[in-house]
């Protein structure tokens, strides 16, 4: 049976910035206050579909896809750390010249947003957390650290395709419609195509050995200059990898966080509860509208 057709769903016109000679794609939809809306593992800018038709007549929404995710270049030789995303990141930012960001980050989008975030505040102005993590973790759940185990991890994640595909029932507690799996899924169809889902498994630091602990650590630590932003945390309470515990630990390092738990949505909370997580989004930023000033023109 042909998969199911997704396209209709994600009816955008794909930019791309070259970095270093790869293509990194994003979306750059509507006009005024930016939104930079940031994925995480194994998603892409697709996700954030709902988001972008729903708040484009009022905000210039920019979604990349990170460099081996979505429509994005996909380098089988690539240092895919933390580090290198969030620079990627800050390229973006500084390319289109954003100031006054909102950012809206869920899952790995989270570390890498707010690590660009304690890089360059100044640029920031609201934070929008979902289902995501940005400090050390004492664990990691089992189904993760299988994907981790040399030989077994990369063929059931590249040869297999078992973390994406896994996803879409392990993220989801109401289920998702094949035409939305199908986009899920669209862009990691080979061994190559995967090369940044197992990446990103083999990059969550557990140990001050392990190359991307001194960045998470400086984000950590950096957390508190973003402390005085306003921020929300939409959490989906079923989440069993980015569990409630997480949505305490992001209480105590922003304690004046407006908060949106919801009880009956997993990991992929926007595909859970679209629509509570879009009012969530559209209230929080009419409580915390900008005062006027300059925003940034489309590229």
């Amino acid at each position: 049976m042909a998969p199911a057709d997704w396209h209709s769903l994600y009816p955008f016109t794909s930019r791309e910035l070259s970095l270093d000679g790869l293509h990194y794609r994003y979306l750059d939809e509507g006009s005024g206050e930016p939104l930079l809306l940031v994925h995480g593992n194994p998603t892409w800018s697709f996700y954030w579909r709902r988001l972008v038709v729903g708040l484009r007549d009022r905000y210039r929404l920019i979604v990349p896809d990170h460099i081996g995710c979505g429509q994005s270049d996909k380098p089988q030789d690539y240092p895919y750390r933390l580090a290198q995303h969030a620079t990627n990141l800050r390229r973006l930012i500084e390319a289109l010249g954003l100031e006054r960001i909102t950012l809206v980050a869920h899952d790995w989008g989270g570390a890498i947003g707010l690590t660009a975030a304690t890089a360059e505040p100044q640029r920031f102005a609201r934070l929008v957390l979902m289902n995501t993590g940005a400090f050390r973790a004492p664990r990691i759940p089992l189904r993760i650290r299988v994907c981790r185990t040399p030989l077994v991890g990369p063929l059931a994640v590249r040869g297999l395709n078992g973390f994406a595909r896994a996803a879409l029932w392990m993220a989801t507690e109401r289920g998702l419609a094949p035409d939305v799996a199908a986009g899920l899924l669209a862009p990691y169809g080979n061994w190559n195509d995967r090369v940044a889902i197992q990446r990103f498994v083999e990059d969550i630091p557990m140990k001050p050995s392990h190359p991307s602990y001194a960045t998470l650590l400086a984000t950590e630590q950096g957390l508190a200059t973003l402390a005085h932003l306003p921020t929300l945390l939409v959490w989906g309470m079923r989440d069993w990898c980015f569990t409630p515990w997480f949505f305490e630990r992001f209480r105590q390092f922003f304690p004046q966080a407006e908060t949106c738990p919801l009880p009956e949505a997993g990991h992929y909370v926007v595909e859970d509860a679209p629509e509570e997580v879009l009012a969530a989004i559209e209230g929080f930023l009419s409580r915390h509208a900008l005062s006027p000033g300059k925003a940034a023109v489309p590229q």
